[in-house]
Order: C-alpha cells, then sequence, then structure tokens
C-alpha cells in the first residue's frame, strides 16, 4: 500500500493506531500539538499522557476489561506492552505509573521508520489530504471542534470525567488504615482500606455532600459520565448509594 495515513492527535488511539499500522509497513504521519500548544489538562510533552486515572482496570479474564486487554496483547498492542512495563502494584487491576508509561510509547513511536511525526496543531480537516484518523479525543482544541462541528454537528461534542484524588502517604494514620487485597484474592495488600462504623460513616457522608467544591474549568460542564463520576455526585443521590458502589465492603 503506497498511501499515507494522517493521524491528528499522539494520545492513546492515535499511537496505538500509528503502531499498528507502521508494523504492517503504512507509512504514517501522526499530527501532534505538543509540545508548542498544550489543552489545560496536559502537562508532560510526551506522547500518550494520561491525564485522568492510571489504572487501566481489572487484568482478569473473567471480565469483559481483562479480556480485551488479552486480546490486544495478542495483537501486539504498544498499549499493553507500555502498561506491562511500567505496571504498579494495584491488585487484580492494572495500573502504571504515568511517566515510565508515556516515555515508552514516544520512544517506541520516534523510533519507528514508518512513522513520520509532525508536531503541529491541525485545525482544519481539510487541511490535511488523504486518509485522516481523528484521534483528538475529549481534549480537543477549540478550533478544531468549530471545524468538526460544521461537518457532525455538535450533539454528540461532549466529555466529563472525574480525576481521583491524590494525597501524601505520610498523612495517613496507620493506626486506623490497613491494607488488605479486594475480593478475598491473596495479593500483597495493594488497597488501603478504613473501616467505619454506621456513626463514623454517617459523618463522612454528611461532611462530603456537603463540603465546599473546588472550582471548575471553564471548559467543564457537569453533565456526569456515569461511568467515572465524582464521589460527592454519587453521594448526593442516596445515602446509602455509597456501600453499594465505590465504598462496597469487598
Amino acid at each position: 500500500m503506497n498511501k499515507v495515513i494522517s493521524i491528528i492527535g499522539a494520545g492513546l488511539a492515535g499511537c496505538e493506531c500509528a503502531w499498528i499500522l507502521a508494523n504492517n509497513n503504512i507509512k504514517v504521519k501522526l499530527y501532534e500539538m505538543k509540545p508548542e500548544n498544550k489543552s489545560e489538562a496536559h502537562t508532560s510533552n510526551d506522547f500518550a499522557e494520561l491525564v485522568c486515572s492510571n489504572s487501566l482496570k481489572s487484568e482478569s479474564l473473567t471480565n469483559a476489561c481483562g479480556l480485551l486487554k488479552k486480546e490486544m496483547e495478542i495483537l501486539d498492542s504498544l498499549f499493553i506492552r507500555a502498561a506491562y512495563k511500567a505496571k504498579i502494584p494495584a491488585g487484580q487491576a492494572l495500573a502504571v505509573d504515568r511517566d515510565i508509561f508515556s516515555k515508552y510509547i514516544t520512544e517506541k513511536i520516534k523510533s519507528n521508520g514508518n512513522i513520520e511525526i509532525i508536531n503541529k496543531e491541525v485545525c482544519n480537516v481539510d487541511d490535511i489530504d488523504g486518509i485522516k484518523v481523528i484521534a483528538t479525543g475529549p481534549l480537543t482544541t477549540s478550533k478544531l471542534m468549530e471545524n468538526l462541528k460544521k461537518k457532525i454537528g455538535d450533539d454528540s461534542l461532549y466529555f466529563f470525567d472525574a480525576a481521583a484524588p491524590i494525597i501524601d502517604a505520610d498523612s495517613i494514620d496507620y493506626s486506623k488504615a490497613y491494607f488488605m487485597d479486594r475480593y478475598g484474592t491473596v495479593g500483597q495488600g495493594d488497597y488501603l482500606n478504613l473501616s467505619m462504623n454506621k456513626e463514623e460513616y454517617l459523618t463522612f457522608y454528611n461532611e462530603l455532600i456537603n463540603a465546599k467544591s473546588a472550582n471548575r474549568h471553564s471548559f467543564d460542564k457537569l453533565l456526569l459520565f456515569e461511568g467515572c463520576m465524582p464521589i460527592e455526585e454519587m453521594a448526593k443521590r442516596g445515602e446509602k448509594t455509597l456501600v453499594f458502589g465505590p465504598l462496597k465492603p469487598v
């Protein structure tokens, strides 16, 4: 195949697509606006930057998430290669060191002779000839978003996600918190637990739903993605919502 395929965006999808095409001897032009331009969520110059969770969900073959990752591994997925290179303890979940993960993918993409990297912000898909793959994801720039809206409408162009809080390990009182595995599996105690009786839980619950909220970015509209909700928004749905969700006793 003599045609060159142009991919806009060197995130997870763009890099995976470029990797598979290039390894099948197809020439790729990979357009990435970093490092010259970053969105409000980007901090690194590397490709495939994880700006939300560093957990890639379960590795177990008994569920869809684990099965999908095994299928990707069989197909020589760069994503999976990088994940196991950057893996950190997280029980049954495949969690990664963000920096190692992104750096590994960046090095592999840059060293592939079939991939030409073009550091340029694409504002109009018509400026690129040939076959095009748009892989800009939820952090698509406003200029390209406006261009896409003219082509496909704006009803479906929306994304909202929740970021997990990060705390200093030295701030934890380990006389009250303890490490253990989930769902009765035997591992190295990768999850930190804090037991609460009913009174303590209700105190926590009321503090949570009445807590002062951080100001959102101007690009964040509160239309929530059900698969990754902020815990305070879940709690507002009812007093027992959390004990059947993220705080279930497993």
